[in-house]
């Protein structure tokens, strides 16, 4: 792991507090989503032309992690492949083939081969996110733990392209490492072609609900701690005080309520939240 990711994995945990989240970049629909500086960063499992589409535009920097560069490549036509150029590709490129990195080399990405084994490609690749913040003078991390008061830029969110499918070692360590990421990075997105999933921190959160793209089904995952206590509203089974572990509870197969436009969560510990993507044409 690089120096920057581990300082700032031992920097203190933000005070809990209200933190509001909004998926309007998921509705290519809507004119409203908030200019937010986000990045994409591109894993090696399968997705969809229509899920890149719509990620593809709601990022203005994109990344390849290794063998994700492949995924791409195959996903467009030829006639297509040039407006879908990432920024970087970058990892140990044990599964970048030989034509795919001939080609966007010949784009001028830059293909970046980094052969420390204490760290994956998804974690190498965010590391490059925060040398952008750093040299774009924003926000390292945009979490308000250790923001800065005398910038005013925040810092990318990130979004993952794939990541929680196929190898299970491979999805757990999504999870440990986004899980860990709440120290530092405020939002933190996993996407698939089934569902957005993200770590709440403790604390009281609101999930505006765009009912076009979400649903119907949720669940609250007690991932990476012993227990929390929830208290929702919003949902068809709504928990007061419940405490929720492996050991016991756990809210999957919940549902969104139709026409309750935000969902409130209230958790004494991180956990995953977790939403069904609505089917796409």
């Amino acid at each position: 792991m690089g120096a920057d990711i581990s300082t700032l994995f031992n920097a203190r945990n933000a005070p809990s507090g209200d933190t509001d989240w909004d998926l309007s970049f998921l509705n290519p629909s809507t004119s409203t989503a908030p200019p937010v500086a986000r990045g994409l960063i591109i894993l090696n499992q399968p997705f969809s032309r229509s899920l890149l589409d719509i990620l593809w535009k709601a990022c203005s920097w994109h990344c390849c992690a290794d063998g994700g560069a492949n995924r791409l490549y195959d996903l467009l036509p030829d006639e297509l492949r040039s407006s879908y150029v990432p920024d970087l590709i970058k990892g140990d490129l044990d599964s970048l083939r030989v034509d795919v990195r001939e080609y966007y080399s010949s784009e001028g990405v830059s293909v970046v081969q980094d052969h420390d084994q204490d760290s994956t490609d998804l974690m190498k690749c965010v590391q490059s996110i925060q040398e952008n913040e750093k040299l774009e003078s924003r926000e390292v991390g945009s979490c308000s733990s250790t923001l800065s008061r005398d910038r005013s830029i925040p810092g990318y969110e990130i979004v993952l392209l794939g990541g929680l499918g196929g190898r299970l070692d491979q999805t757990i360590h999504t999870l440990s490492y986004v899980h860990k990421l709440r120290k530092v990075r405020k939002k933190v997105f996993v996407a698939t072609d089934d569902n957005i999933s993200w770590v709440l921190r403790e604390g009281q959160h609101r999930i505006r609900i765009d009912h076009d793209i979400l649903g119907p089904t949720c669940g609250l995952l007690p991932v990476g701690v012993d227990s929390t206590v929830l208290t929702t509203t919003g949902l068809r089974w709504n928990l007061t005080e419940a405490r929720s572990s492996f050991d016991g509870l756990i809210s999957t197969s919940n549902h969104l309520v139709p026409k309750e436009k935000y969902v409130t969560i209230n958790t004494s510990k991180p956990i995953w939240w977790c939403v069904e993507l609505s089917k796409r044409d």
